[in-house]
């Protein structure tokens, strides 16, 4: 067992407790990484507030980059002091969803290991595979894939979660075509993202729809090419003049139901809403099948960008090097372990692209 410093929940909704607890030692298949940089995503946010359920008390964060300081057996491909990227994407490699190349879905990806996280002989919950609002993880080596750029650890975390679901959202999941229109809804740090994704895609129209006015400022900067206030009278109308049309993709970033309420409405024939945002567990929206059925409209699931992380991360790291990609600009502030609470206040306020929880390791 080793000590570390971790932001603990023992209650929903409250303040996180900064404590020292026990992280264990890597075993098969495993590897420990000391954590340089872990960024604060809304769904750690929900989980931390209860609205999906979990047991406590527990450890978030999941959106993470640093170096491996320890190796288990069996681990191939990394060696102690590799810098990396840790994401929760736990995959074991022989499922059908793995084998057909659906990594995000593996089957086993929740196969029970021995605890990783305790405080005084009792079990702490490492939520998301991962437990990284810490100085160190412990987790499996499907999980990281190394920096091969000398990225700082700020910048690579947001590669674990946020970069990944929103440019994969369009490029894997909607498969998005050179001269279609996209409508993003939500232009927080997966709806940049998503943005980003569809002008490398070679989107004709990228239409941003937020109720923030200087979020759609940014979502510009990021490669909208028209902007909606969501705030407007029936914005799908705007969108839809904007385009002469509908929109061939509607991508819904934001964990609203209201929002997936409205979101075919700005589909054209043959379109399709791809579902990216996760509402609170018992949530329902409702639309009329009828009308998307008549037309061949569909609506689709996309967790973590549907990627493949070993492929698409160096992919994503090139397109960063080669400036097509904005990375740096995502990270709002930074801040320390023992601000992590105000860090989660700030992005609660909905104006940060990404909160980013940094570490002194040295490297």
């Amino acid at each position: 067992m080793v000590k570390i410093k971790a932001a603990v929940c023992h209650e929903f909704g409250a303040p996180l407790k900064i404590e020292t607890i026990d992280l264990r030692e890597p075993i098969t298949g495993e590897v420990e990484v000391t954590l340089g940089a872990v960024a604060i995503c809304h769904s750690d946010i929900s989980f931390a507030d209860g609205d999906w359920g979990g047991d406590l008390p527990a450890v978030y964060g999941h959106e993470a980059a640093g170096f491996i300081s320890k190796i288990g057996d069996t681990v191939k491909g990394f060696v102690i002091g590799d810098r990396v990227v840790v994401t929760l994407i736990k995959s074991c490699g022989n499922c059908n969803n793995c084998l057909e190349g659906n990594p995000t879905i593996c089957e086993a990806s929740n196969t029970a290991v021995p605890p990783i996280l305790s405080s005084k002989g009792n079990t702490i919950q490492q939520v998301m595979n991962c437990g990284a609002f810490a100085e160190k993880v412990v987790v499996d080596q499907s999980q990281v894939v190394k920096l091969n750029y000398d990225l700082n650890f700020e910048t690579a975390s947001l590669l674990a979660c946020g970069v990944i679901t929103g440019i994969g959202a369009v490029v894997n999941a909607a498969k998005l075509r050179p001269g279609q229109d996209a409508v993003v809804i939500g232009a927080g740090g997966v709806g940049l993202n998503a943005i980003q994704g569809a002008r490398i895609a070679g989107a004709r129209r990228i239409i941003a729809v937020d109720t923030n006015k200087d979020k759609l400022v940014v979502a510009r900067e990021f490669g909208a090419t028209d902007c909606v206030l969501a705030t407007e009278k029936s914005p799908w109308r705007i969108a839809k003049s904007l385009i002469g049309g509908g929109a061939d993709v509607v991508f819904v970033t934001v964990g609203n139901s209201a929002v997936y309420d409205v979101a075919p409405r700005y589909l054209g024939y043959g379109g399709k809403v791809v579902m990216v945002g996760m509402p609170k567990s018992g949530e329902k929206s409702t639309y009329e099948p009828v009308m998307m059925a008549s037309v061949s409209q569909g609506m689709i699931g996309s967790k973590m960008g549907d990627v493949v992380i070993k492929r698409d991360i160096p992919w994503m790291v090139d397109l960063y090097n080669q400036g097509r990609i904005k990375l740096d600009e995502l990270v709002s502030k930074t801040w320390s372990l023992e601000q992590i609470n105000e860090a989660i206040a700030d992005t609660k306020l909905g104006s940060a692209k990404r909160n980013v929880i940094v570490f002194d390791t040295g490297k």
